[in-house]
């Protein structure tokens, strides 16, 4: 059974700096995508970023384009997010995900079959 496990949630001043860590067990994929997504209250759940573990290829919404980095460490099966000068707009629980299979547009929501529980980020103005 896969299970995607977010910690690293919290608040944090804007300005500020959090890192999300998304640890994966249960199965070992290979030539797979992992991405984060957040949902804010009474808004659907978007697209932040998203990494090709093939390649390396990386993938940013331009509302986190130069703040925001996704990073991964397959020795340990964690994906990461380093979240810098936060602002107030990124508040969200933030969701981790992987896509077993070949998507071409990685932002797709829909390709993304495995979901962590979510992390909470709450940043204060």
């Amino acid at each position: 059974q896969v299970q995607l496990v977010e910690s690293g949630g919290g608040l944090v001043q804007a300005g500020g700096s959090l890192r999300l860590s998304c640890a994966v067990s249960g199965r070992t994929f290979s030539g797979y995508t992992m991405g984060w997504f957040r949902q804010a209250p009474g808004k659907e759940r978007e697209f932040v970023t998203a990494i090709r573990l093939s390649g390396g290829s990386t993938y940013y919404a331009d509302s986190v384009e130069g703040r925001f980095t996704i990073s991964r460490d397959n020795a340990k099966n964690t994906l990461y997010l380093q979240m810098n000068s936060l602002k107030p707009e990124d508040t969200a629980v933030y969701y981790c995900a992987v896509a077993p299979a070949y998507i071409p547009v990685a932002s797709t929501i829909g390709g993304y079959r495995y979901w962590g529980q979510g992390t909470q980020v709450t940043v204060s103005s």
